[in-house]
């Protein structure tokens, strides 16, 4: 079997379409590059828009800059003190509530509203603490010019933060009180998302060829900042939702024929693929396309990555990717590829809970093609993993499904 055709009947299964040359294959990729390329519009700020509610977001900002923020964070605790109010922080509200979707800029905004913290309250008081201890760790993390993990900052005080789930919610506060990004404070995510094929950089002045990464792919780097020079002559980014796809896609060499740039988050996608994949769309300025799940989670991931999450709504400028394509593997795709029955999974009632939840957000409502699929899917009840195709063959995925939908240009 040659390495871009695939077998007889493989080809049989591609529904009587007969793939191209990988040159006419990608056309209409090359004709979205272009049409990228050719936009000149500068993306619109929160400041242009006059919204009638005032909006927080973060930037990133140096040493200096932190190191100031949180000293006059502690001075103003200090002055409410000495002038009797009590010791206390003014930490910006995440609740839902406060979380807005823009559709001028096309990702979930966090609304400007402040809460108080007190430490003389029952209610708040571990919260108080926990705040405190979390801006000394950080100011000497900053001072010192060094980085930990979430799970570092943990393990320093695990009496007082108990569960990691708290340390990290409340450096989240803290980033969002300082008006910083959350790299700024010098505390990142552990390694997560991988990254293989055409494209190079240099990570902290190291040099990093991602074709020679085997199959596991290169680590994405948790200090984005460290990465410099990057080069590409791929032709789109493949955005995979899960590792087991993203093995299939690095062992056979996939973006040898098509050339690509393949990453994944292994799931729910962490803050530094995230970053690296709107790095990478912002420098090489080329498509990026999804490959998810037939189900709500699948198209849940989707929109972190375009739209921004909840819980991080106030960094969206920096971690959102929008007018990410969705490729596949969409509900329509399971008649018009014969998925075969016992491939499908009949939807939990979660799963449609979920789903008929993503129906009445704005970010999905403003595009009706997603609201077209997802309807489909709550209809048909059912749903579909990736690995489906492999009821084909285990190359199906890279020798006959996505070439076909490249090659027709079908994504939404």
């Amino acid at each position: 079997m040659s390495k871009r055709g695939g077998s007889e009947q493989a080809l049989a299964l591609a529904k009587g379409k007969k793939i191209k040359a990988a040159e006419e294959v990608l056309k209409q990729v090359k004709a979205l590059a272009a049409q990228l390329k050719s936009n000149n519009e500068v993306e619109k700020s929160l400041a242009q828009l006059n919204l009638p509610y005032n909006c927080r977001e973060v930037i990133d900002k140096d040493t200096d800059a932190v190191l100031s923020e949180i000293e006059a964070a502690i001075y103003g605790v200090a002055a409410s003190v000495l002038e009797g109010e009590g010791f206390s922080f003014d930490i910006p509200s995440r609740a839902k509530g406060n979380q807005m979707y823009v559709p001028e800029l096309d990702r979930i905004v966090l609304r400007d509203s402040v809460s108080k913290r007190p430490f003389a309250n029952t209610a708040t008081c571990r919260k108080a603490a926990i705040t405190s201890r979390i801006l000394g760790l950080v100011h000497e993390l900053v001072g010192k010019r060094i980085h930990v993990t979430k799970r570092d900052l943990f393990y320093t005080d695990v009496k007082l933060f108990e569960d990691q789930g708290q340390s990290d919610a409340i450096l989240d506060d803290l980033a969002c009180m300082l008006g910083c990004t959350r790299s700024s404070l010098n505390v990142v995510a552990s390694e997560k998302g991988v990254v293989v094929g055409r494209l190079s950089f240099r990570e902290d002045g190291d040099f990093i060829d991602c074709q020679r990464m085997g199959v596991g792919g290169k680590a994405i780097p948790p200090n984005i900042d460290k990465v410099s020079d990057i080069s590409s002559d791929a032709a789109f980014i493949l955005l995979v939702e899960k590792d087991a796809a993203f093995m299939r896609l690095a062992e056979d060499r996939f973006y040898n024929t098509y050339p690509c740039i393949i990453l994944t988050a292994k799931g729910q996608p962490d803050v530094a693929t995230r970053l690296f994949l709107k790095r990478l769309k912002s420098t090489l300025k080329i498509p990026v396309l999804a490959l998810v799940d037939s189900d709500p989670y699948g198209l849940k991931i989707l929109s972190v990555y375009m739209k921004g999450s909840m819980n991080m709504s106030y960094d969206s400028s920096n971690l959102t990717t929008p007018d990410i394509k969705w490729l596949g593997v969409r509900p329509s795709d399971l008649d018009r590829f014969d998925i075969p029955q016992q491939c499908r999974l009949p939807m939990t009632e979660e799963d449609i809970k979920t789903g008929r939840r993503l129906l009445e957000e704005d970010f999905i409502r403003s595009n009706p093609d997603w609201v077209r699929e997802l309807e489909l899917m709550l209809a048909s009840r059912v749903k579909a993993e990736i690995q489906a195709l492999s009821s084909f063959g285990f190359q199906y995925l890279t020798q006959v499904y996505l070439p076909l939908k490249l090659q027709e240009g079908d994504w939404i």
